[in-house]
């Protein structure tokens, strides 16, 4: 059986309930959604959806250094977002961190996010 190590970077902001950052199995890294909090303060950062796209993406850099990835390892991407009149703004920032060889994604609208959030992202990434 392949083993399954969970991945906490320190430099994350502290889950926000019963879930972890990421877990590793085989040479698969699952990374779990990712919402616009700022790891100093542990607070969600204000600005429209293009400084939350901005911080969604550096905390989910900060789980890739962690693992000594890129965004050039991210196979699959999921974007959440409240309202999907902002693609072309979170479309905009996340342009910037996936360069190319772009992964796969779904953008799917839903009701709610955790704390307010208009976006969130998660990430599947191969070793």
């Amino acid at each position: 059986m392949t083993q399954k190590t969970i991945i906490k970077p320190a430099r994350s902001a502290p889950a926000a309930g019963p879930y972890n950052h990421a877990v590793r199995v085989g040479d698969l890294l699952f990374c779990a959604g990712q919402i616009p909090i700022d790891p100093a303060t542990g607070e969600l950062v204000g600005g429209g959806i293009q400084a939350q796209t901005e911080r969604v993406l550096q905390n989910i850099k900060a789980i890739l250094d962690d693992q000594k990835l890129t965004f050039a390892h991210v196979v699959k991407s999921t974007v959440f977002l409240t309202n999907l009149a902002d693609f072309a703004g979170m479309n905009e920032v996340y342009a910037r961190f996936f360069t190319a060889d772009f992964p796969a994604r779904s953008t799917i609208q839903v009701a709610a996010l955790p704390k307010g959030a208009s976006v969130e992202i998660e990430v599947v990434a191969h070793y």
